[in-house]
């Protein structure tokens, strides 16, 4: 068995899904599957897990921190870049239209949001083992 996708939901997917490619430098694709839109966001070889959106007009966005009889995350993303881009990466984020959470519970990392209020973290490998991981 092999992981096939990460699927969001959004009552934007559009939006959403221009985000992530945006800030992921993916490509995006629709299709339509039992009359039902359908959006991938992958990198061109699939070398990579990629990400899917699908619409849900009663959607909500996640409460950061957690907050009781509010809606709960269900998932939440990791990004790992090297130690050297983890600046960048963070500012690329926020240009894209993530938001940083108040609410930070580690130095070791930066947790954001995307447009829908799914909370992602972008988290900073040194840099050998991130280039041990995935190259340059």
């Amino acid at each position: 068995m092999r992981l096939g996708a990460v699927v969001l939901d959004s009552d934007k997917i559009e939006e959403l899904s221009d985000f992530y490619a945006r800030m992921l430098g993916w490509a995006k694709s629709t299709q339509i599957l039992d009359g039902e839109k359908w959006i991938t966001v992958a990198k061109e070889d699939y070398s990579e897990t990629p990400l899917l959106f699908q619409e849900n007009l009663e959607y909500k966005r996640p409460k950061w921190p957690s907050e009781k009889e509010e809606q709960q995350q269900m998932i939440h993303l990791d990004f790992y870049v090297s130690m050297d881009e983890y600046e960048s990466k963070i500012e690329h984020a926020i240009q894209c239209g993530a938001i940083m959470m108040e609410s930070q519970f580690s130095d070791k990392w930066t947790v954001m949001a995307d447009i829908s209020g799914h909370p992602f973290c972008i988290i900073p490998l040194p840099n050998d083992i991130y280039e041990q991981r995935y190259g340059k």
